[in-house]
């Protein structure tokens, strides 16, 4: 019994501290899932979630920061199951971190909502019933040591576990601020240094499909179901009933979705509105990537630092030029807001619009920077560190 108690703490306590310091790789990913789950929660009228809508507007603005904390909870959590250190408390903390877990998958999987949680960040995507299901299972574990808590002895003494509990938040914290004010230290998203977007944007091998079958809503569980063609043929007056079902789509299911390409939303329009995707993927282009203007606008403090680094990309568009380098602004901003905000910091550089989502898959940083060679990621950088003309020349050489 012991032997199988210790095995468990050790499970739960490494994969708690894997977790975490995957997504403490990349905190600014967690907070747009946050900000994914808060914002589907204001319009939720089954679990009646749309009633607290003034408190996922309070927490919106506040993402980041909990993406950190709750990211830093895990590892240390983690770390402490592992030495036994103050077993009761650690044990407690992680169940009701697991039930909160648990929640957020179990929603996602149920309602078809967030189709990613980020419980390992981009490093290892689940589906959202494979998330929940490790969740389930987690949930068992930690239940078993909340069961078995007063046979767990600490490995050391509580002055060097607490010791190491502190060091371990101390270090965490620190990852995650270099994260936010740099970028992640290591990138596992499509969109990363050394990647061909045009190859990534194709499939591995050819798309198989399965026979059609009818989407439609059940609106009693309010949630999509899929019916066969001989289900529906035999069933048709059921799925009729426009009281209980509403017909959503025909679909084919795909077969072999690991098959599916990398990137599918990478879409570019210009102001006239035309798409200028395959323009972007050919030559040397520099993209100053800036998803959210509204949130580098003066008089706020989160966004001095934003402010201050376009002198500096002021002075390396013109030595772009000067080499022969197309620079260009990527935004998910409206045009009137763009010309508004290109004349106050003086960036005088052609622009075109991504949706947002992508543009924050392609760097964490507003503004980022990328450098692309026929349509090959050949550098990235944050705001907080802008390249010279000397770097940028030195990474299209190689």
């Amino acid at each position: 019994m012991k032997i199988v108690t210790r095995l468990v703490s050790f499970l739960v306590g490494g994969l708690f501290i894997f977790s975490g310091l995957i997504k403490l790789n990349d905190p600014t990913g967690t907070e747009i899932k946050l900000e994914e789950y808060f914002t589907v929660f204001k319009t939720d009228t089954t679990l009646h979630l749309d009633k607290l809508s003034g408190l996922w507007d309070f927490l919106t603005p506040f993402s980041l920061i909990l993406a950190v904390a709750l990211t830093v909870m895990e590892v240390v959590l983690g770390v402490n199951m592992l030495l036994h250190h103050r077993p009761k408390t650690t044990i407690r903390s992680l169940f009701v971190l697991i039930i909160f877990f648990t929640f957020l998958t179990f929603y996602s999987w149920f309602f078809d909502k967030v189709k990613d949680c980020g419980c390992f960040g981009d490093a290892i995507p689940l589906t959202p019933f494979q998330s929940f299901m490790k969740d389930v299972i987690l949930t068992g574990m930690i239940t078993w040591l909340l069961i078995q808590r007063n046979r767990i002895r600490p490995i050391l003494s509580t002055r060097r576990g607490s010791i190491i509990s502190i060091l371990s938040t101390i270090g965490c914290i620190a990852l995650g601020l270099y994260a936010i004010r740099h970028l992640p230290i290591k990138d596992f998203r499509a969109y990363k240094v050394g990647a061909n977007l045009p190859q990534n944007m194709k499939p591995k091998e050819k798309l198989k499909y399965g026979p059609e079958v009818y989407i439609y809503k059940d609106l009693t569980a309010k949630k999509n179901v899929e019916i066969g063609k001989d289900d529906f043929t035999k069933n048709w007056k059921k799925y009729s009933d426009t009281v209980k079902f509403k017909f959503v789509k025909l679909d084919k299911p795909l077969l072999n979705p690991e098959a599916q390409p990398k990137i599918t939303d990478y879409k570019v329009f210009n102001t006239q509105n035309a798409d200028i995707t395959a323009q972007t993927l050919t030559g040397k282009k520099f993209f100053i990537i800036i998803p959210e203007i509204a949130k580098t606008k003066k008089g706020k403090k989160v966004a001095k630092t934003a402010l201050d680094a376009y002198p500096k990309i002021n002075e390396l568009v013109k030595a772009l030029r000067q080499a022969q380098i197309q620079p260009m602004v990527l935004t998910a901003a409206g045009e009137q807001e763009v010309e508004q905000f290109r004349h106050q910091v003086q960036l005088a550089v052609p622009y075109a619009f991504v949706d947002k989502k992508v543009l924050k898959t392609m760097v964490r940083a507003n503004p980022g920077l990328m450098l692309l060679q026929d349509g090959t990621v050949k550098g990235k950088w944050h705001h907080n560190d802008t390249p010279k003309i000397e770097e940028v020349k030195k990474l299209l050489a190689k």
